[in-house]
């Protein structure tokens, strides 16, 4: 008698331990995925957005654009087909925001793997050789292989970030002196869509990104 309770203690143990696994399974499954939401201009202040596509309320994406790197390697819009990246905008000689959000973008660097890649716009162009970028990419740690740091065109580079990654609050007043300047970084995925805004001055927001992170490349895993 009491090898056949030991027998059925057993056999309950076991069926238990299957329910568990299957309640689980179904939890998970009946759980709403977590998904980003997909920025478009009328989601975005104003204040952040010509004026122009204020109204655009879908099928917003990332303007082609033809930049050159810290190696003075002609970047495009094809080193970025089908990756996720973060973007950001700065120059090397700011003394105040950039020095805090090149330190964040570092430890970003650090923590996400090939998949995900860097992309940060000088708004000195003028300033911000290639020799100037190169110099700068040695002493914070850069890793060329998935972070580029990129001058050229200072119009085009104002409007992708006035246009395209709605970034800022000003296109500039077009003379020799103007300046556009953010704390954002933007999470762009490998459509070139915005998914995200963050301060990148703010280590709290650099976390909540590299959460987002996770999030936006497991959607792509299911």
């Amino acid at each position: 008698m009491r090898s056949f309770f030991e027998r059925f203690k057993f056999f309950a143990l076991v069926m238990l331990g299957i329910s568990a696994v299957i309640i689980y399974l179904f939890y998970n499954a009946l759980q709403p995925k977590k998904t980003l939401p997909i920025y478009t201009p009328a989601m975005v202040n104003t204040e952040l957005v010509a004026e122009e596509i204020q109204h655009i309320r879908k099928y917003h994406t990332i303007a082609d654009f033809s930049l050159v790197n810290q190696n003075g390697d002609t970047i495009t819009q094809e080193d970025y087909r089908d990756k996720i990246y973060i973007a950001d905008f700065f120059f090397t000689t700011c003394p105040t925001i950039c020095p805090i959000m090149t330190k964040n973008m570092a430890a970003i660097q650090d923590k996400v793997g090939d998949d995900v890649m860097l992309l940060s716009h000088s708004v000195t162009p003028q300033i911000d050789t290639v020799p100037q970028l190169k110099k700068y990419a040695l002493e914070k740690g850069v890793d060329d292989s998935k972070w580029n740091l990129v001058t050229g065109d200072k119009k085009q580079i104002y409007e992708l970030a006035r246009k395209s990654y709605l970034a800022v609050k000003t296109d500039g007043d077009g003379g020799p002196y103007d300046m556009i300047h953010t704390e954002n970084f933007i999470l762009i995925d490998k459509n070139r869509r915005i998914r995200g805004f963050y301060d990148g001055t703010d280590e709290e927001e650099v976390q909540r990104l590299l959460e987002d992170l996770k999030i936006l490349k497991s959607n792509y895993k299911e």
